[in-house]
């Protein structure tokens, strides 16, 4: 069945039926589709941050770790009266 589409001040007449809702299902998908990807894109760039935080929490950690192993090497030290400047440890990081 011929139908007359209004876009604004232009007028197309005559347009089957089929053809119109061919074109709004098709326009549907593609704005969708644009929606998504743009979606998509903000997730990843803040995935992208959240990442880089936990790279630089975990190298946090691992230096209080390296100083929590010191200390308590230094603490053995000064309980036994060790005269060793240096505190050695084969398994320190």
């Amino acid at each position: 069945m011929p139908v007359s589409v209004n876009l604004g001040v232009v007028t197309f007449s005559n347009i089957p039926l089929f053809y119109v809702i061919a074109a709004a299902l098709i326009i549907g998908l593609l704005l969708s589709y644009l929606v998504y990807r743009i979606q998509a894109i903000s997730t990843f760039f803040q995935v992208r941050g959240k990442n880089k935080e936990i790279k630089n929490e975990k190298e946090e950690v691992l230096e209080l770790t390296k100083r929590i192993h010191q200390l308590e090497l230094e603490n053995e030290k000064i309980k036994n009266g060790s005269v060793e400047t240096e505190p050695t440890d084969q398994n320190a990081m």
